[in-house]
């Protein structure tokens, strides 16, 4: 029968052994990827259920995350810190936002931003009357360098994200080409869609080593083998995602997001696929 000594010596090495084990286990494992998912990929489920959605992205092992819901000076209908908070309660940064807006209103959306601790603003999407030729975009050009001035006095990174239409010729040039030559580097970055520059003819790494360290946040999305190139999930596609991530200081990329546009079955099946791959990807 043991002792009441020999009860207290094995209470002991039982508590050591709990108190490091942790620490053994975190320094043995793994350095956790960040891997970013753009919540517009799930804009439906959120309108449904905010809190409960983001909890699904989390658990899918997203660990940042980008929006695409800023209106009213609210992320989502929340206030840029309960936004944030949520978000961070859950394991995730609020790393970036999707945000249409002008000079005129610059500030106060830039302001929102910077008070939810978010790092980048990105201009998403140009719409037609901007790109019916090339003195649109040169102005648009002159517009986004003065829309990265106000982001830059609120500590904010702008970028500008890019869809096919910016690689289509216009008048004996590439369009992308006139927006990234035509705006200062250090005010405006670009956060290249990887779907959407290889939709448009081109490959990510011909613009890396054209404007190298212009490329700080990716959209990495994949394509189907078919005639109608839909979206799909990342690593089930065409697009060979090696050769990319290779080059990633030429581009001067610091995060990426997982999209999938549109989807035809089911995007929780979808958006694990994607995070397991790039999970599991040693080029990551």
């Amino acid at each position: 029968m043991g002792t009441r000594r020999d009860f207290l010596k094995k209470s002991a090495m039982l508590t050591t052994a709990a108190m490091v084990a942790p620490t053994v286990l975190s320094s043995c494992g793994k350095k956790q990827k960040e891997i970013g998912l753009q919540i517009y990929t799930v804009r439906d489920q959120l309108n449904e259920d905010l809190e409960g959605t983001l909890k699904k992205v989390a658990e899918l092992g997203y660990n940042s995350v980008e929006a695409a819901g800023f209106g009213n000076g609210r992320f989502y209908g929340k206030e840029p810190k309960e936004f944030t908070k949520m978000l961070n309660d859950m394991g995730m940064k609020f790393m970036s936002s999707h945000t249409v807006f002008e000079p005129d209103v610059a500030d106060d959306v830039c302001a929102a931003h910077a008070e939810a601790g978010c790092k980048y603003i990105v201009y998403p999407y140009l719409p037609g009357q901007f790109r019916e030729n090339l003195d649109g975009y040169k102005n648009t050009a002159d517009k986004l360098n003065t829309l990265g001035q106000i982001a830059q006095k609120h500590g904010l990174q702008f970028a500008y994200h890019n869809h096919n239409f910016e690689f289509e010729p216009m008048e004996g040039q590439i369009p992308m080409d006139v927006l990234l030559g035509n705006t200062d580097p250090k005010l405006v970055k670009s956060e290249l869609d990887l779907y959407w520059i290889t939709k448009g003819g081109h490959t990510p790494v011909e613009y890396f080593n054209k404007f190298p360290g212009r490329f700080e946040l990716w959209h990495v999305k994949d394509m189907d083998n078919t005639p109608e190139q839909f979206f799909a999930a990342v690593g089930t596609g065409t697009i060979d995602f090696k050769p990319i991530f290779d080059a990633r200081e030429k581009a001067g990329m610091k995060h990426f997001f997982v999209e999938e546009d549109r989807c035809k079955g089911d995007i929780w099946e979808d958006l694990n696929t994607s995070f397991t791959y790039l999970n599991n990807a040693s080029f990551v």
